[in-house]
């Protein structure tokens, strides 16, 4: 009874393990063919990530951040290797998981309701559930009042905040981040960067972003993940010890201040890397 008992405790705690890892990516490579040659984006890449954590991917243009999201996200096949979500392998994109393009990705013919409404139809649900549902997420990112403008009729930011609406409207538990507020101005950037920390407080999502901006990654992620330059590799973990909640007054913080610079100088070397 002893030995049974020990083994069942032990199953036990290796389900808590697995539970408490979202993600999880092993020896995951990725090459592109090409008349002039292969191209290694990604190269035995191995990470995990957390239950609910938010993490932010740094590094230099090329270096396979934007390929290591699209094979989470089931929007490109690995070379090599595996990405688990929940313990079952990405073969391809599944409803746990939600994307944000920089590029906001709206259907310029629709409302905006429509359009947050539009993934919550794909699912089945009926209109009067759709409507509801997505007029709670517009209410959640602040554009309730907007939800019968057309995409036209919006500025940059209010596009933005449309998709991220989009996408937890489905309500993912993952949520896939590619550079959402680089086209943004400085001011639109730092309002959305504090709605996001606000919604991710409420939602408690596992949340994957893509970033070139070191200051966004420290405010923002409880890890930064730095990528080495092409074939891309995680060069190094940071984890940035700083409690929430957390606003633009949190880049005034000495803790803040020494995280980002010892960030930006090892991203900054990677840079150099790619400039020889």
């Amino acid at each position: 009874m002893a030995g049974t008992s020990s083994k069942l405790e032990a199953n036990s705690i290796n389900n808590q393990a697995t539970e408490a890892n979202k993600i999880e990516i092993s020896s995951l490579s990725k090459i592109y063919k090409g008349r002039g040659g292969d191209t290694i984006a990604l190269q035995n890449t191995d990470l995990t990530i957390k239950n609910n954590e938010f993490v932010c991917v740094v590094g230099p243009s090329g270096c396979g951040k934007t390929t290591l999201l699209n094979i989470i996200g089931g929007l490109e096949a690995a070379t090599s290797g595996s990405v688990r979500v929940d313990g079952k392998e990405v073969n391809g994109p599944g409803r746990e998981r939600g994307v944000v393009f920089q590029q906001y990705a709206l259907f310029p013919w629709k409302t905006v309701l429509k359009n947050v409404e539009f993934g919550l139809k794909l699912r089945g649900l009926n209109q009067k559930e759709r409507k509801e549902k997505a007029e709670s997420y517009l209410e959640l990112v602040g554009l309730k009042d907007f939800a019968h403008a057309y995409p036209k009729e919006l500025s940059g930011g209010m596009k933005q905040r449309v998709a991220i609406a989009r996408a937890y409207a489905v309500e993912p538990e993952v949520l896939l981040m590619d550079e959402p507020f680089g086209a943004l101005d400085a001011q639109t950037r730092a309002q959305l960067q504090e709605e996001l920390l606000k919604t991710w407080q409420k939602q408690k999502k596992t949340c994957f972003f893509i970033t070139h901006d070191v200051e966004e990654a420290v405010i923002l992620a409880q890890r930064v993940i730095i990528m080495s330059a092409r074939p891309g590799r995680i060069k190094e973990i940071i984890d940035v010890d700083i409690p929430y909640p957390r606003d633009q007054s949190t880049k005034l913080d000495e803790r803040y201040i020494s995280i980002k610079n010892e960030i930006w100088s090892k991203v900054y070397r990677e840079y150099l890397e790619v400039s020889k």
